[in-house]
């Protein structure tokens, strides 16, 4: 069993020709440390993006920056705690100064495997102000600046999840960031008239940190082998038993901000291999 982060591959990017997709134009990713976030990052900089890379992690971003740099793309790393307003509020108003803010990805967020019943809510409440508060702050603080753009547009992009719209075991918190962020979608897209538009991308599980992470856990939990959360649990229900990988689910992203994606206000982007089909086709 693979259980490792794969590599970026250049090759692996999806390129769209996007007058849009230029260095005047700001694309703002938070998560750019690892998993998602870093892949979507290099995805929309070697797609002629200026990218604002936000992390926690100095280290890990600045090996981001090298990626871009290698890929020949540019990026800007901004050590953020998403917790903290006055952090998220620099940070916009660092990109602002770069150029057009156009684009934002909101990918960053953990995992905590627990029961309702036994879920410690110091955790809950990191969860909630990571991964649901920041996005909202975020969107918050950009909006302004698309519609003080060239051409008033902008894209919001919010990292969602099958756990989005289904709920499995021991996540109940996971889930309802995600379902909370489909709603903060929505709300966007419906206030923007078509000018700003917000979608979700969702996806079943990925190869980064945040999965491969709980594999250990979820096995403890469930007594189980690793193997066998893997095959049973994780890919279970899905028609496609692999792993998506980081730079597949930033292409996702880099089609949804792009020209061939005007009509995805408010909407999804559904890539889980069935997951869901077969999900409610063996509960029914």
């Amino acid at each position: 069993m693979d259980i490792n982060e794969p590599s970026i591959n250049k090759e692996d990017v999806l390129t769209v020709d996007d007058s849009d997709f230029c260095a005047e134009n700001i694309c703002i990713v938070t998560g750019v440390g690892t998993g998602i976030g870093r892949a979507t990052a290099v995805a929309a900089a070697v797609n002629g993006l200026c990218v604002v890379g936000l992390d926690i992690d100095e280290k890990k971003g600045g090996e981001t920056v090298g990626i871009v740099e290698n890929f020949g793309g540019r990026m800007i790393f901004r050590k953020t705690d998403l917790c903290e307003d006055n952090q998220i509020e620099d940070a916009v108003e660092a990109a602002a100064g770069l150029g057009n803010i156009r684009y934002l990805a909101n990918i960053a967020g953990i995992q905590h495997i627990d029961s309702v019943e036994n879920f410690p809510m110091e955790k809950y409440d990191y969860m909630q102000r990571l991964m649901l508060r920041a996005p909202f702050f975020l969107s918050k603080s950009t909006i302004p600046h698309m519609k003080a753009g060239p051409d008033g547009k902008g894209a919001i992009g919010n990292m969602c999840s099958v756990h989005g719209f289904i709920c499995t075991l021991n996540k109940p918190v996971y889930h309802i960031t995600k379902f909370g962020l489909r709603a903060l979608t929505q709300a966007i897209s419906a206030e923007g008239m078509g000018q700003i538009r917000s979608f979700t991308v969702s996806t079943g599980f990925v190869k980064t940190p945040l999965a491969l992470n709980q594999i250990p856990a979820q096995a403890a939990q469930r007594g189980i082998t690793e193997e066998a959360v893997v095959h049973d649990v994780m890919m279970g229900f899905s028609r496609v038993k692999e792993m998506m990988s980081p730079i597949e689910v930033a292409n996702l992203f880099v089609f949804g901000f792009s020209k061939h994606a005007k009509y995805l206000v408010g909407g999804d982007l559904l890539f889980d291999g069935g997951m869901l089909k077969t999900y409610a086709e063996n509960k029914a």
